[in-house]
């Protein structure tokens, strides 16, 4: 009964919508045109012969033609275009896709859809699949792809597993020792357990290509936060903060950069 109701008010509220325009063909308004595109695209052709005619590349006779014929066309008033009919067979056709896709999702959604929890799935079922798992085959079946492997590392730290990451990260920087996203996993997986004065070394193999990776910056300003060096820090989270404002870390830096300016008194 209920789904009968909506099918019909649905249809009575198009009929409701379209029978004016079908009994009254209602002009459909036209853009005016804009004289002042004219005259813009007028200036830039005018300021474009000026430079060829400096520049020689245009004969004298074509130059005195073509800026008459930019300065009469720039001036010159359109007529504005004719108002046509309002497309009443496209409003027609709209409306009914619409109806018929919303008879469709009434029709076939589980009754339960409209009553189930925040977040959870329409059909309520969701795909079970082990990312982890899917990139450790692709990582082992192709040992060299570093893509794969940098992806396996970065799902290892996500996965609360920063040991089986380095290994990864350790085995793309054999292949390509300069590759910034495996310096900054590891700089920041030393950094987590303390080994500050690696996490420094990564970092700084970093900022020596990107001085201002926002990565490199964050952990290099950890290490030395926890080594002490209040002034080395202020510096590094200086740069930071000013290109890493939308940083995941960025938050979490400006009291740590606030405490090490206090106690470098700066």
């Amino acid at each position: 009964m209920t789904i009968a109701l909506f099918i019909v008010l649905l249809l009575a509220g198009t009929a409701a919508v379209i029978a004016p325009l079908a009994r009254r063909p209602v002009a459909w308004p036209a853009d005016p045109p804009d004289h002042r595109d004219d005259v813009a695209r007028a200036v830039s052709s005018l300021r474009d012969l000026e430079f060829a005619r400096a520049a020689g590349t245009i004969a004298s006779s074509d130059y005195t033609r073509l800026r008459a014929s930019l300065e009469r066309d720039a001036f010159a008033r359109r007529a504005p275009e004719p108002r046509r009919a309002a497309p009443v067979r496209t409003l027609v056709a709209a409306a009914l896709i619409a109806a018929v896709t919303a008879g469709v999702a009434v029709f076939y959604l589980p009754p339960s859809a409209g009553d189930r929890a925040p977040g959870e799935t329409v059909t309520g079922t969701v795909p079970q699949v082990d990312a982890v798992a899917a990139l450790e085959a692709r990582a082992s079946a192709n040992p060299g792809d570093v893509p794969t492997q940098l992806a396996l590392g970065d799902a290892y730290v996500q996965a609360g597993r920063p040991q089986d990451a380095i290994p990864r990260y350790q085995a793309v920087l054999a292949k390509d020792p300069n590759n910034v996203a495996a310096l900054d996993g590891l700089a920041l997986i030393l950094v987590a357990s303390g080994s500050n004065d690696g996490a420094i070394v990564a970092a700084d193999r970093v900022l020596a290509q990107r001085p201002k990776d926002p990565d490199a910056l964050f952990v290099k300003g950890l290490a030395l936060y926890a080594k002490q060096d209040w002034n080395g820090a202020v510096d590094v989270w200086t740069v930071y903060l000013d290109v890493g404002q939308y940083h995941f870390g960025a938050e979490m830096v400006r009291g740590f950069y606030a405490d090490a300016r206090a106690k470098a008194g700066r």
